[in-house]
């Protein structure tokens, strides 16, 4: 991206976007330029729709026939397949249920216990810290297992992938650097050396094109609530490949993942496919709203999407570089297009009380410690505008050391 660029050209850029009508979808208030859809995800108005129905006429009208009715008990592998044409997976091997950790968790039981005799699991000391909290808690009821660290017990995850590892826990995207895994050599490693991978789409999923069964992927987990809007707690999701299915085996064995769940039988068995990964009862209503939110993406082109985010975090970093590189921030997502998801991370002494500047602004990221400002660029919602106006705003507190001031170094709850 060269020459010189003013607000005209920026709007010539929101004219020309082919996504652009989706804006309307979302209930967005005026004047709030919100760059962390990486966190938690706009409202839909379809979603609304859907929590309306749901409350009002299934649940207060029609109570317990809804179930059956409204096919509440099918929402979770309903969900799963179109959950799974946004991460590349055929249907039939992505369900909906519970949430990121609980799926880790009995995704990476299922993995190792495909894995007889071997004793390590192989995860990024960087990673998202439920992760590794999981990691350690599945350790735990394994006698004998061992967790190697990307980071600490070498410096890259390959190193540490050999004959002993049962299974490998990856982000695809990394929560704070936003830098993305290549995930098709990544997989391709981990299989040369016998071990299965799983893989955690929190920060890919809605973001940029995925494809699990091209890249032979295992087991892979993610959240909705980020870039698929589904809403604050909205359920995850669990993806097995279907070569697996047969053998899967997790010790959350509820009711739901019995094969005949209402025989009530006093013995556990598992049913068939990605039923076995589910646990209890289902929360219905946000999986009600999970539907709606995922209705907008029916007419998503995935490609169109990630051409877009490309292009506004190229805008952002180039912007806040030329306007802002003298005051101290730093670049800490990777430069390359096709190595970074949608968001970009700088570094600044005070990137606390910068975000909290700008968020009584009416800019809204995230704050990640020690030092991180975090900003996530939703395609469906963001235009280039935003990106203009938002690094102005950073340009400004930045220049007149507005971040300073002594109210933005109480520090709370972070956005």
């Amino acid at each position: 991206m060269t020459g010189t660029l003013d607000i005209a050209a920026v709007d010539a850029m929101d004219a020309a976007d082919p996504l652009r009508a989706f804006r309307e979808r979302f209930a967005l208030a005026d004047g709030l330029i919100y760059l962390d859809g990486n966190s938690l995800g706009a409202a839909s108005l379809a979603a609304f729709a859907e929590l309306e129905t749901a409350a009002r006429e299934e649940w207060g009208r029609d109570l317990i026939k809804s179930w059956n009715t409204a096919g509440w008990f099918q929402l979770p592998l309903q969900l799963g397949d179109s959950v799974g044409r946004l991460i590349g997976a055929a249907a039939g091997q992505t369900v909906v249920c519970d949430t990121t950790s609980l799926n880790i968790y009995k995704a990476l039981h299922a993995a190792v216990a495909l894995r007889p005799g071997r004793k390590v699991i192989v995860a990024e000391a960087g990673s998202f810290p439920t992760d590794l909290y999981v990691a350690e808690g599945v350790i735990s009821t394994l006698p004998g297992m061992e967790l190697r660290l990307e980071g600490i017990h070498a410096p890259k995850i390959e190193d540490l992938i050999d004959e002993s590892v049962a299974a490998v826990l990856v982000n695809h995207v990394n929560y704070k650097s936003g830098e993305l895994r290549n995930m098709a050599a990544l997989t391709k490693k981990a299989h040369e050396a016998g071990a299965l991978v799983v893989w955690d789409l929190c920060h890919s999923a809605g973001a940029l094109p995925v494809d699990l069964d091209g890249a032979n992927v295992d087991f892979a987990v993610g959240c909705t609530y980020k870039y698929l809007n589904g809403g604050p707690g909205s359920p995850a999701f669990v993806y097995a490949a279907r070569r697996h299915h047969d053998n899967i085996v997790q010790p959350l064995s509820g009711w739901w993942g019995h094969a005949r769940p209402f025989a009530f039988e006093h013995r556990y068995a598992p049913g068939d496919g990605m039923v076995r990964f589910l646990c209890g009862t289902q929360p219905i209503l946000s999986l009600r709203a999970l539907k709606g939110a995922l209705d907008v993406w029916e007419t998503v082109d995935m490609a169109v999407l990630r051409k877009k985010s490309i292009a506004l975090t190229d805008l952002f970093i180039r912007l806040v570089e030329d306007k802002c590189g003298r005051y101290g921030v730093v670049l800490e997502t990777p430069r390359e297009a096709a190595r970074r998801g949608s968001q970009v991370s700088f570094a600044h002494e005070g990137s606390y009380e910068i975000m909290q500047a700008l968020i009584e602004r009416g800019v809204i990221g995230d704050f990640r410690a020690p030092s991180t400002m975090r900003f996530g660029f939703t395609p469906l919602y963001v235009g280039y505008r935003d990106v203009f106006e938002a690094v102005n705003v950073l340009e400004e507190i930045l220049r007149t050391e507005a971040w300073r001031d002594v109210r933005y170094a109480v520090r709370g709850a972070v956005t």
